[in-house]
């Protein structure tokens, strides 16, 4: 479903991705682990058409993303793909369920079904009772959960995760990753999962190391 082939990134003359290739199936989670500034970010983030690749190709369900206009790059990332990020980067100004509404809105859903929708996935991560609530009122493990919402509530091809429990306690980062894989997985929904956590990585059905750029794959021995 999604493929990269020898990917190459570059900033300035630096290499932050070299010859990377990987391939996910539908509904499969990977992990990609690594040190801070190993350049798996930056591969998330090529996965993702974010950031375009200087060599080499990314492929969803059969199309190249270098191939694809600014305007179906952005219909792909908001119709296609989920994200979470490692402090949730909720809108300070709208309430939980308006926060994991907004993909739905963007595709152009009617207000009332998109929060309906919202607070279902919502129940379903055990934050029902606090739907009408501003991100500031709710904890840090709670925030990331509506995050979680936010990614899945339109059902995407794949949920590009970028250290989603780097800023939880290990409780907390727990509980949070065993709802939102039990959740993608309900789904079909594929995760490619960025982490430093090698206790988060296990969790995956594939794993990939990176350093200085260069991306291994691992057996489930060595992960």
């Amino acid at each position: 479903m999604l493929s990269a082939r020898a990917v190459e990134l570059f900033y300035g003359d630096t290499p932050a991705v070299q010859n990377a290739s990987l391939s996910l199936r539908r509904g499969e989670v990977a992990a990609i682990t690594g040190q801070s500034g190993s350049g798996k970010s930056s591969l998330l983030y090529c996965l993702a058409g974010v950031l375009p690749v200087a060599r080499g190709e990314v492929r969803f369900e059969g199309r190249a993303l270098g191939q694809l206009s600014d305007e179906e790059l952005s219909s792909l990332r908001r119709e296609r793909f989920g994200f979470v990020f490692q402090y949730g980067e909720l809108l300070p100004e709208l309430t939980v369920e308006e926060n994991a509404a907004l993909p739905l809105r963007l595709a152009g859903q009617r207000k009332k079904e998109a929060l309906t929708a919202a607070g279902e996935v919502l129940g379903r991560l055990g934050l029902a009772d606090l739907r009408h609530r501003r991100p500031a009122q709710v904890s840090g493990g709670q925030s990331q959960r509506v995050a979680v919402a936010r990614a899945l509530v339109h059902r995407p091809a794949v949920v590009f995760a970028d250290e989603p429990t780097g800023s939880l306690d290990s409780a907390n980062a727990s509980a949070v990753l065993e709802e939102f894989l039990s959740l993608a997985r309900s789904q079909g929904t594929a995760v490619v999962l960025v982490t430093h956590d090698s206790q988060v990585a296990s969790r995956a059905d594939s794993h990939y190391w990176m350093c200085d750029g260069v991306l291994s794959a691992l057996a489930r021995e060595e992960a």
